[in-house]
């Protein structure tokens, strides 16, 4: 199935690039470039389309990310520390970014005869973000039927939907992901700061898949504070 997979560049989405390439016919990554802070994870989805040898297309919809405001993620605002299922996380929430992101990867896909359009969106994220749960996919899918009828037929493949973070480092590892290459934190500086809910995350699903992590963190330790904190 000639499949379009939209990959930020973070673990998730590489590792889900990885196991399309071996699954279906990877035919592009596509990127989107909505004003995030943490601009530099296109720098490692480009290295990922390099290495899987597909094109890589960044579409700029920073105009619309403005817009998009309140978030950590695009607005002044700090990223909080901590566990990624805490109360805390849902400030990181950029509106509707999904269904935005999808609509265009559909329209792209419909246009380059692409058979499907695949996402990375997990079952870790169903607390923090409704545009990652399942109800969400199933609707999306529907709604595309429609606008598509006639034209062209493109499924939508999520399926990280109902695993965990720790699901995709074992499924990424069995597709030989390079999880160096990846980048997951929301601050953006030079290496990870392994307190943000992603670093949080990223650290805790290698630990309880029981493979090497391979990142460089700043403050290495702080995961297991975040977790304790979370479990009391």
């Amino acid at each position: 199935m000639k499949t379009l997979v939209i990959c930020s560049g973070g673990l998730d989405s590489v590792s889900l690039a990885y196991r399309i390439a071996a699954e279906h016919q990877l035919v592009s990554l596509l990127s989107f470039d909505y004003g995030q802070r943490h601009k530099k994870e296109l720098n490692y989805a480009e290295t990922c389309a390099e290495q899987l040898g597909v094109p890589h297309q960044v579409i700029n919809i920073r105009s619309i990310g403005a817009s998009l405001t309140g978030s950590a993620l695009t607005d002044d605002v700090d990223v909080p520390d901590g566990h990624y299922a805490e109360e805390t996380m849902k400030i990181t929430v950029v509106p509707n970014r999904n269904a935005i992101m999808l609509a265009i990867a559909f329209g792209v896909a419909a246009a380059q005869k692409a058979q499907a359009v695949a996402l990375a969106v997990h079952g870790g994220d169903h607390f923090i973000y409704p545009d990652c749960r399942p109800e969400f996919i199933d609707a999306f899918q529907t709604m595309q039927n429609h606008a598509l009828e006639g034209y062209a037929d493109v499924k939508l493949l999520a399926p990280y939907v109902d695993a965990s973070k720790a699901d995709i480092v074992t499924d990424g590892a069995r597709y030989a992901t390079p999880f160096e290459a990846t980048w997951s934190c929301y601050k953006g500086g030079e290496h990870h700061c392994g307190r943000c809910g992603t670093c949080v995350e990223r650290r805790e699903a290698f630990h309880l898949a029981g493979i090497q992590d391979p990142t460089i963190y700043e403050d290495a330790g702080f995961w297991r504070t975040a977790i304790d904190k979370r479990s009391a």
